[in-house]
């Protein structure tokens, strides 16, 4: 960790914080978090891909940590993220190649994205946890998702501005990152309207063998400062950017990808990922989609879990290039 460097980048009218290391004259990582994490969810894969000789790169999305939050909710479109990763990109200064990019959970959202709009600026992607999702230009998604799941699931819960805060408030910012990074079921999370994640808020949590105290403390650190909304912000823009994409209807990501999820992954066992990974489905929208890979045993927050393994699977694959 002690090799990691941190300086703010203004880029696209915002202060993005980095976490970067490696030579700065190396080929480009960057790495894309989800929700509630920060780069620091990327700490030893930054470390473990700079050493192998790449300029590996972390931000805390806007919205997070220690990068401006804007107060607009619509301040938080895929166009808002992607551009702010494109003058990232572009401020690196020694690049003059197209980068690497590794994203997970929202993080792998937005990376789908770029590669949509941005294929000139992406050598290749690997994407952690969340599958490519095509448009639907007949459904908006939280209508599907309401429909499919109900009003408990935790995607509808998250759309009405202040509510979800005000719950996450009454059970405490380390209660509420234990539950989300300790929460191991293999299918979709529901948070019933008033009862948290569904036990009583003095029940013990034991947290999962990758995630240390320590590591707790310094997500709880920043997101008591900087608050949940900028990272809830980017669930209350779905219908935003279903209406906004819909030029890129049946446009398929033409990047050279591979694919790593956990098979206790709620993502994996939710809306049908699994017949849309192994049916052809994933291939057809996706072109140059080299590599599918299933870890056993491993849950949603891989990069953590497995930090190792998914250190080679991205190395290995980056060095095709």
């Amino acid at each position: 960790m002690d090799s990691i460097q941190h300086r703010i980048v203004n880029v696209n009218g915002v202060n993005i914080h980095v976490a970067e290391a490696g030579p700065h004259d190396g080929p480009v990582i960057i790495f894309v978090h989800g929700f509630p994490q920060l780069w620091y969810s990327w700490r030893y894969q930054i470390v473990a891909l700079a050493a192998l000789g790449y300029r590996t790169v972390a931000p805390d999305l806007r919205g997070y940590g220690d990068s401006d939050a804007p107060e607009d909710v619509g301040s938080y479109t895929v166009f808002h993220i992607v551009a702010d990763l494109v003058g990232l990109i572009d401020s690196l200064g020694s690049v003059k190649d197209k980068v690497f990019v590794v994203g997970h959970d929202w993080g792998a959202l937005v990376s789908w994205y770029l590669c949509l709009f941005r294929p000139d600026k992406v050598k290749a992607l690997v994407n952690l946890s969340v599958v490519f999702s095509p448009r639907n230009p007949k459904r908006k998604i939280i209508e599907t998702l309401r429909a499919v799941y109900g009003d408990d699931y935790y995607i509808v819960r998250f759309q009405e501005p202040g509510e979800i805060e005000a719950e996450f408030e009454q059970m405490g910012t380390e209660r509420v990152m234990k539950e989300f990074l300790a929460y191991r079921t293999p299918g979709p999370l529901f948070l019933p309207k008033g009862k948290g994640f569904g036990k009583p808020l003095d029940s013990p949590i034991e947290l999962p063998s990758w995630l240390s105290e320590e590591d707790v403390k310094y997500y709880v650190s920043k997101f008591e400062k900087k608050g949940f909304t900028g990272g809830l912000n980017y669930y209350r823009n779905l219908d935003r950017n279903w209406e906004l994409t819909a030029p890129w209807t049946g446009v398929k990501v033409k990047v050279p990808t591979k694919f790593v999820i956990g098979d206790q992954d709620l993502t994996y066992n939710s809306l049908s990922a699994k017949d849309y990974i192994h049916k052809g489905r994933f291939n057809r929208d996706v072109p140059l989609l080299h590599d599918v890979v299933i870890l056993e045993g491993v849950a949603h927050f891989l990069n953590e879990e497995k930090p190792d393994e998914v250190s080679k699977h991205i190395y290995d694959f980056f060095e095709k290039f």
